[in-house]
């Protein structure tokens, strides 16, 4: 198989194309070119992509890791020829599955290849399965030792064993190994499954005898049930009797009650025929009540009105000075407050006058100048005097009014005028009603004794109520008369009866609980027959005793033999093991002798000796060495071209004419050992198609 070129949508990769030519192909790019990815892309097209591998916190899942990072859908091709032909292979992705879709046809004439589809690609291309690809001709610096695996094992040892890679002696190792598993295999094998039965049938025969003895258990129960219910029912028999009769007591009392009802009923409808009707007697009452009512209203509102004596009173407070006299009387002694307040003192004056006159007299003449002087001191005391009085007199009209402003004076008087002349008028409006209320009471005074023939309304009430309590008692003995004929009848229909019972009862139980104990009763034998049918139904689904006990022992014997072939497989099985594990050694030595080879070039003839254990683990010896020593004892880039030497000895094997992928495989090679590695590639690309990634440029100079 050759590949022509690679188209990817892949990662970093986006609608990136990858040409290449036959035999050695040397890509030199830097880091984070995108070598490792098209590394994987070319695993993703032949193999597909695990989806349902998920990430972990030290590594990504391949679906996640190379999602293209501009976030359209993964998709890529792959232009190649197998078996003379032309193929293109494409997958992309379908719904939420990365490469999912897959489709495979010829380039040119673009017809289905039949014999390719998503899950056998890689192996119908390269004849080998992915993990062996993976630990063969697929080598990266990342795992270029080669670890243990079943297939690339099985692969090798048919090889080696055969000379081609059938696998017969797989298959009789299957076929054994099928045919204990058919025998013993956990729960599906034929011995497991017999046993099972017998397990099941000695379950079953042990459910059978616990099932017979629960339904003779059952049984017992169920008879002393029976004598509990017989008993249960004749103490239900004397209860019944017994209320029997209790009802006929309580009929004859329910008809003597009745026979006194009717007889009472009559008597009171005798001394009601001789009464007025009750509808006069309601009638008398209303009318009564009302006019109580309506004396009672004027009683109280008569008491409501202020009392006579008050009345007078007021009006003769009032009568002692008239609205007109209180404004005339204001305006009187504003007109006497004016003039005192404006009065003007003559004898003062003539006092002052008379004293001057004296004083000058008094220079002429003592006498008459002396007498002019007293008469005038008289004078002006006769006017203090007066003063004093008019002072007085002003001091009295204002405490009177309370105020020295005259004109609230006139006002208060007006007011007080008019107060006056309100209370005079209500004065007049309270007679007027009171006079109207005595009148209205006495006209109903008359009427109270023409309604009750002058008994009173108290007397003539109690005579109607009486009429009226007797029609009452009429009607509350015909109820009851009625109410007993119904009582009587009801416990006459509802009497019941009943015979004496069989036998003598012992029990004591009220009959409500003998109900319930009865019930009870019947209720467990329900459960019990429940039980015993379910035992029946449990019993004939078991089947029957004897044929399972004939059954057992069938089961027995194929136990017997089956454990007889199991041993037999066993035993072909382990000489089989035997046989395969000595053919097994034979293959490591020819593996062991090409690698050897191919390490002993590569190293310029340092390392002439090399060894492979059985999990495909490599000890080499140098020329200067005694003994082998593990991988572990060299250097790096020793290890790598003892396991590069080991990869290219297996592919060579195991995939001829499959193109070997290296990525960075040479990276901690020396220049001389790089050089001698590159010459072996040389080689190999004359018979496949080699493709190396490298991140140096030393690997194109030496091509």
């Amino acid at each position: 198989m050759k590949i022509y070129s690679m188209t990817a949508t892949f990662g970093k990769l986006e609608h990136e194309t990858l040409t290449l030519q036959p035999g050695l192909n040397v890509i030199s790019a830097g880091n984070e070119w995108g070598k490792s990815t098209w590394c994987a892309f070319l695993s993703a097209m032949l193999y597909g992509l695990d989806t349902r591998a998920k990430s972990t916190k030290n590594a990504l899942a391949d679906k996640e890791r190379f999602a293209p990072w501009s976030g359209v859908p993964m998709a890529g091709r792959i232009d190649l020829n197998w078996n003379g032909k032309d193929i293109t292979i494409e997958r992309s992705t379908k719904g939420r599955i990365p490469m999912g879709e897959f489709l495979a046809y010829e380039t040119r004439s673009g017809l289905n290849v039949p014999e390719l589809d998503a899950q056998n690609c890689g192996e119908k291309l390269l004849g080998v399965e992915r993990s062996v690809f993976l630990r063969s001709g697929f080598i990266r610096l990342s795992d270029l030792n080669v670890t243990d695996d079943e297939a690339l094992r099985r692969r090798l040892n048919n090889l080696v064993t055969t000379g081609d890679e059938s696998s017969a002696a797989d298959g009789l190792a299957s076929q054994l190994r099928d045919l204990k598993n058919r025998v013993r295999h956990n729960r599906t094998g034929l011995l497991p499954q017999a046993e099972a039965e017998r397990v099941r049938i000695e379950e079953d025969l042990q459910e059978i005898r616990r099932l017979e003895e629960r339904n003779d258990g059952i049984l017992r129960q169920m008879d002393e049930l029976d004598d509990w219910r017989l008993a249960l029912e004749n103490h239900q028999s004397a209860l019944a009797h017994k209320a029997s009769l209790e009802d006929a007591r309580k009929v004859k009392l329910a008809e003597r009650a009745w026979n006194e009802a009717v007889e009472r009923y009559e008597d009171l409808q005798v001394l009601c025929n001789a009464l007025e009707s009750r509808e006069t007697a309601q009638e008398h009452l209303e009318l009564l009540r009302s006019l109580a009512d309506r004396q009672m209203e004027l009683q109280k509102q008569l008491q409501e009105l202020p009392q006579s004596r008050e009345a007078e009173e007021e009006h003769v407070d009032s009568t002692i000075m008239s609205p007109e006299e209180v404004r005339a009387k204001a305006e009187a002694d504003a007109a006497r407050y004016h003039r005192l307040v404006h009065h003007v003192d003559y004898w003062g004056i003539m006092g002052l006058v008379l004293g001057l006159c004296g004083l000058v007299w008094l220079i002429r003449d003592l006498v008459p100048g002396l007498v002019c002087c007293f008469l005038g001191v008289g004078a002006v005391v006769r006017g203090l005097v007066l003063k004093m009085r008019q002072a007085n007199e002003m001091l009295v009209l204002e405490e009177y009014y309370e105020s020295d402003d005259v004109d609230l004076w006139l006002q208060q008087a007006e007011a007080r005028a008019e107060e006056l002349e309100l209370e005079r008028k209500k004065a007049r409006q309270l007679t007027d009603t009171r006079l109207d209320l005595e009148s209205q009471l006495q006209e109903l005074k008359v009427q109270i004794r023409e309604v009750t023939d002058h008994q009173g309304l108290e007397l003539s009430r109690r005579d109607w109520e009486g009429v009226l309590s007797t029609w009452d008692a009429r009607d509350e003995a015909l109820r009851i008369m009625r109410k007993s004929e119904d009582h009587y009848q009801d416990l006459r229909d509802m009497a019941r009866y009943a015979k004496a019972p069989e036998f003598h009862d012992r029990l004591t139980h009220s009959e409500a609980y003998t109900a319930r104990l009865l019930e009870e009763c019947m209720a467990d034998r329900q459960r019990l027959e429940n039980l015993q049918g379910q035992c029946r139904g449990n019993m004939e689904a078991l089947g029957s005793k004897l044929e399972l006990e004939e059954q057992l022992e069938k089961v027995k014997a194929r136990i017997r033999q089956l454990e007889k072939t199991y041993a037999a497989l066993t035993l072909a099985q382990d000489t089989l093991s035997q046989a395969t594990a000595e053919l097994q050694r034979r293959f490591a030595p020819r593996i062991a002798q090409r690698a050897g080879e191919l390490m002993n070039r590569m190293t310029g003839g340092r390392y002439d000796r090399l060894s492979i254990g059985d999990d495909l683990s490599l000890r080499a010896g140098a020329q200067q060495e005694d003994t082998l020593r593990d991988a572990l004892w060299r250097s790096d880039g020793t290890v790598d071209q003892l396991y590069l030497s080991l990869r290219l000895a297996v592919a060579e094997e195991l995939l001829p004419g499959v193109p070997l992928v290296l990525d960075d495989a040479l990276v901690r090679f020396d220049d001389k050992r790089a050089a001698a590695a590159m010459e072996i590639l040389k080689d190999e690309a004359k018979d496949r198609q080699v493709i190396l990634f490298t991140c140096h440029q030393r690997e194109s100079q030496m091509l």
